[in-house]
């Protein structure tokens, strides 16, 4: 038991990511997508797998695939009744992301709230409750396994409230495996911040919290984050950590033609 959190589907597709994780880490052109099983590179990768992925699980990743190649592979997918999903990459290196964070972390947390510790046991009570609130704010949790990094560097941080009520959470880890020319690049995403907390800079603030841990715990290079085309707010909120778009490189998702969003 991991930690699996959502849907039947959902859930089923973690396990897969996890089960893969080994075969992940060895196998360039593949990458962890936590979601799902995902890709980097499809000629590393090759199509044979990615068919094969396609095939059992209905869905597959794809990260920091360079623009000029994005149409070739939406063209490669619809051969095989998929469309790929895409959101905008933001991009920051380490120097330009610590110095936009620190400006938001230096302005302190609102009377009443404090960060809470890091979770360790995928199974807590605190790690539910970090994926409830995720699922909650319309976001698609990773497993608990993942959010606590039983698979690879992560980082999980989280703001609670002295009602011991669970307010904000944000997650970011390192995807690329060492054949990767991304591999000290680390994702981050996943916040979240409880209807109530909603309007109060929370997001941003959560959001910059775990940018600061990827870099000083993870020893990142970059941080990048996806942004949907039409979702202002995330982009408002990645902007002020310092994070801008990186038009050059597109991220998406590969689902069956007629099937609807996984995520936003």
């Amino acid at each position: 038991m991991s930690g699996y959190f959502g849907t039947e589907r959902q859930q089923r597709l973690q396990a897969q990511a996890e089960a893969g994780a080994a075969f992940i880490r060895a196998t360039p052109g593949a990458c962890q997508i936590g979601r799902m099983m995902g890709c980097d590179d499809p000629d590393q990768l090759g199509w044979d797998r990615i068919d094969a992925i396609l095939a059992r699980d209905g869905a597959c990743g794809f990260r920091l695939i360079p623009a000029a190649r994005a149409e070739r592979l939406r063209a490669e997918l619809a051969t095989r009744d998929f469309r790929l999903d895409t959101w905008n990459v933001f991009l920051a290196d380490r120097a330009t992301a610590l110095a936009a964070t620190a400006s938001v972390l230096d302005a302190g947390l609102p009377d009443g709230l404090a960060q809470r510790p890091l979770p360790a046991d995928p199974l807590s009570e605190t790690t539910r409750r970090i994926q409830a609130l995720m699922h909650a704010a319309g976001v698609v949790p990773f497993s608990g396994s993942l959010l606590t990094g039983a698979f690879g560097p992560a980082t999980t941080v989280a703001i609670g409230a002295d009602d011991g009520s669970l307010v904000a959470a944000a997650h970011g880890y390192l995807p690329h495996n060492a054949a990767s020319p991304f591999r000290h690049h680390a994702w981050g995403g996943l916040a979240a911040v409880a209807d109530s907390w909603r309007g109060k800079g929370l997001g941003t603030y959560v959001n910059a919290m775990m940018i600061a841990s990827l870099f000083h715990d993870l020893d990142a290079t970059h941080v990048y984050e996806l942004v949907g085309a039409t979702n202002t707010a995330s982009r408002r909120m990645v902007e002020h950590c310092g994070l801008s778009i990186e038009p050059g490189l597109v991220c998406g998702m590969a689902l069956p033609r007629d099937e609807r969003r996984f995520t936003q």
